[in-house]
């Protein structure tokens, strides 16, 4: 867009977003605001390479808002489909928030929750649905989850679901909305995959910014902690207990190291928590707000959280690892100086991991600056290991296991030694009961169906059926049915 800046009022919005908007406390629209939605406003589809902390989510959601606002209530008309719970949660929140003065509905469709209120969702026709792909295709088994009726479809973040993989169900959930509709296109870059997505997607599309080169926000402060690998963990506490940081988003690269590194903070009296993808939607949902309202002065994530959390007034992003890829250390530093506010980027960068460091100033084209903590003794020996070295790791698990068959071996031997001991008890009884019906040994056969194989003691089942058999009826008196809880 050429010319003076647009205001909101200039816009052409509905009164009734305009007067959300001013309540909110935005002033005059960002860029990428001020480039989408006129062309969205007028039906047209939009292809728009959005950095995040643009104010991208607005961009898409007033237009909705305001060609929703007239409609009838009662159907699905827009899908907002996003690759995080966490970014599908915070647009529903935007949503709420604009849409205050209106009577526009919306809702917000992800796993790791229940159904039920999603499916009431589909049933009473909210004008929005915000959902994450895999939750989406579930509801969409059933009969109940209609997309017949959309005629607004936005994908965000579509560059992230291409790398979480998701790009055979986006393909899926296309299917199912109308050919006939407004696509709303929004990605931070722009791969090969996601270039022809759009193609395929897209009828004559306006589009914005996709000659830029992807680079984070203008406002983000970047500087490089060269430091040990084993000293991150001291070096992230000294420049916490300094007040060099006030309270910081800390990016590590697997969920295993993001628990240690909140383990060692809350040891030295940091009030830390985290976030990532085996905590369940109700801790991450609880880490995250105790994150925003000051509970907690650190939150350790990683990459799956990059872009889905929104923290106003965020001063500081640490990479704690350096990411594998320059497109995860910009959405990372993303998290700060949002919607051009400023903010700071710390990356501690281990000798090991200069080449991914040497990508990333690629990327941004500029070398970063370098910074070292004045009285930090970086020749330090850690005594706090983050990770348990993979040798170590392989062979705590071997001797797990040796120690397991041992224990199952010492179980099987008490079980044949009492076998043995009861079998002579019995064997007359049993003798008699076999005589009298001809031979025939069918009472020993409902205990061997009544029974299962004791655990550990895999590739026995053969010998085990044949002491079981041995032992007759034994272990079922009191007319149970033999068949044991389900563990489903």
């Amino acid at each position: 867009m050429t010319g003076t800046q647009p205001t909101f009022n200039s816009l052409k919005l509905h009164p009734n977003l305009l007067k959300g908007i001013k309540e909110l406390g935005f002033t005059r629209p960002t860029p990428i605001q001020g480039d989408a939605i006129p062309p969205a406003l007028e039906g047209r589809d939009l292809l728009a390479c959005a950095m995040t902390g643009s104010g991208k989510t607005a961009a898409f959601l007033l237009p909705i808002l305001h060609r929703l606002m007239e409609k009838p209530r009662g159907t699905t008309r827009a899908l907002v489909v996003t690759p995080t719970r966490e970014l599908a949660a915070q647009i529903l929140q935007v949503l709420e928030e604009l849409a205050v003065h209106t009577p526009i509905t919306g809702a917000a469709v992800f796993g790791g929750v229940g159904m039920g209120p999603q499916e009431h969702a589909f049933r009473s026709g909210v004008d929005v649905l915000i959902a994450t792909p895999g939750r989406l295709l579930d509801h969409l088994k059933s009969p109940y989850a209609k997309l017949d009726k959309i005629e607004i479809l936005v994908l965000d973040e579509a560059d992230r679901m291409l790398d979480m993989g998701f790009l055979p169900d986006i393909k899926r959930i296309i299917s199912k909305v109308p050919p006939k509709r407004q696509t709303l296109f929004f990605s931070a870059t722009m791969p090969g995959p996601i270039g022809a997505l759009a193609r395929e997607m897209l009828d004559k599309p306006a589009t914005i910014n996709l000659e830029r080169k992807s680079a984070p926000a203008v406002g983000i402060t970047q500087a490089i902690y060269p430091v040990a690998a084993d000293l991150k963990s001291a070096l992230l506490t000294e420049l916490l207990k300094r007040g060099i940081m006030q309270q910081a988003l800390v990016f590590t690269r697997t969920k295993h190291r993001a628990n240690r590194v909140a383990e060692f903070l809350i040891k030295k009296g940091i009030k830390a928590e985290r976030i990532h993808g085996n905590r369940s939607q109700a801790q991450r949902t609880q880490a995250l707000a105790g994150f925003k309202d000051g509970t907690y002065t650190v939150l350790v994530a990683t990459d799956i959280a990059a872009r889905g959390i929104d923290v106003d007034q965020l001063e500081h992003v640490v990479n704690f690892d350096v990411p594998m890829v320059p497109e995860d250390y910009i959405h990372r530093v993303g998290r700060t100086a949002r919607a051009e506010a400023t903010g700071d980027a710390f990356t501690f960068v281990s000798p090991e991991e200069e080449g991914e460091l040497s990508a990333i100033e690629r990327a941004v084209g500029k070398r970063l600056p370098r910074v070292t903590l004045p009285d930090f003794d970086y020749k330090a020996r850690s005594q706090e290991k983050l990770e348990v070295p993979l040798a170590e790791r392989i062979a705590q698990i071997r001797a797990k296991k040796a120690e397991d068959r041992q224990r199952a071996k010492a179980k099987l031997e008490r079980k044949e030694s009492g076998s043995r001991g009861g079998s002579s008890s019995s064997r007359g009884p049993s003798t008699r009961s076999s005589s009298s019906t001809s031979g025939s040994s069918r009472p020993a056969a409902p205990a061997a169906r009544g029974e299962a194989p004791a655990r550990g003691e895999g590739g026995s089942r053969g010998a085990d059926d044949q002491k079981r058999r041995r032992r007759g009826g034994r272990g079922r008196s009191g007319g149970g049915s033999g068949s044991g809880p389900y563990s489903g």
